[in-house]
């Protein structure tokens, strides 16, 4: 099998008809970048993609180096909905009535605690359907978010496709230079901000702040603007920073979960998240270490859904302010919920 150097220094796989099991493979595409990679599988050892899950106790990786795929050459109609286990979960999906009466009571945690801000999230459960052309609809979400992380996989137990812009944080192996940001409230982007979303995003940027104020005396952070991700736009503000090696996986471990996916307090919140969400996130809102030669990513698991012979679950959540209204919360979820649905080629009849 002939390997040659790609760009990133990813190793370029001419591929076998039979490289790859169906029920084990995983495709992505970094952000901006149109090439197709994926893992050899040659090297249990080795273990360049790694998926987190939300609350740590789970991880998903993905054996062997990563390898860069000719498009030309590979044959990713593999990726059939078939191949799939049938969804066992037997979950009831939250109504928006239940949802609008779980966010009052989301609401009345904040006020009796005085939180600035608590995440909460739902899972839109898709059925009406016979089957889904998984190839296509990871091609969609390719062509549709081409500034985000854009994944595919599936092995013995789970499958996931998603796409999304959030990075938890970038490190340069050779500068050791450290990026992250803090992106939170969302609008259409049509809508102008208002107090209530600058509110979400300002904890957000402190939070970040503060704790790579405790690793570095070098550091850069942007003004605020607009980040617009399909038909939805977020507040961002980066920040770049020198750090040391050593201390990166206690940046990476203090900053997960931010209030972007959690709220503040973290671990408050995270109990209050237990309580109160319906489902267990799994690995929506957890984070996904991608290892090249060059950088060490973590990408934000957000816009993301999980994949069953018979299903679709879409995660989708909010953050929850004081001002929150229940009503437009309600219609916020369903906007991001659009970005995997819209992109899903089902096959309906």
């Amino acid at each position: 099998m002939q390997k040659e150097k790609s760009t990133l220094g990813f190793p370029t796989l001419y591929p076998d008809a039979d490289l790859r099991n169906a029920l084990s493979m995983i495709y992505f595409k970094l952000p901006f970048d149109e090439n197709l990679y994926s893992a050899d599988n040659n090297n249990s050892d080795e273990q360049h993609i790694v998926f987190h899950s939300f609350e740590g106790s789970e991880t998903v990786a993905h054996p062997g180096k990563i390898i860069k795929i000719k498009p030309e050459e590979t044959d990713l109609t593999q990726l059939v909905s078939s191949a799939l286990s049938q969804d066992s979960n037997h979950f009831t999906p939250e109504t928006k009535d239940e949802y609008l009466k779980n966010l009052a009571n989301v609401i009345d945690v904040i006020n009796q605690n005085q939180l600035p801000k608590l995440v909460y999230s739902r899972r839109k459960i898709i059925t009406d359907f016979l089957k889904i052309d998984l190839s296509k609809s990871f091609k969609n979400l390719c062509d549709s978010y081409p500034n985000a992380f854009r994944y595919i996989f599936t092995d013995e137990k789970n499958a996931w496709m998603g796409a999304f812009s959030e990075v938890l944080g970038k490190f340069n192996k050779k500068a050791h230079t450290f990026e992250t940001m803090s992106l939170a409230g969302t609008l259409p982007v049509s809508e102008s901000w208002s107090e209530k979303e600058i509110k979400e995003q300002k904890p957000v940027t402190e939070y970040i702040r503060n704790i790579l104020k405790n690793y570095s005396d070098d550091i850069e952070e942007s003004a605020t603007y607009d980040h617009v991700s399909g038909n939805i736009k977020h507040l961002r503000t980066d920040f770049k920073a020198m750090i040391r090696p050593e201390n990166l996986d206690l940046i990476i471990q203090q900053l997960h979960p931010t209030p972007a996916v959690c709220g503040i307090p973290k671990d408050f919140c995270k109990e209050k998240i237990r309580e109160l969400e319906k489902f267990p996130r799994e690995l929506y809102a957890g984070y996904i270490k991608i290892e090249t030669e060059e950088n060490i990513y973590y990408f934000v698991n957000l816009r993301c859904c999980k994949l069953y012979q018979d299903s679709v679950h879409i995660f989708v959540g909010g953050g929850i302010t004081a001002q929150s209204s229940p009503e437009k919360e309600w219609r916020e979820t369903e906007l991001k919920s659009e970005a995997i649905l819209k992109n899903l080629a089902m096959i309906t009849e």
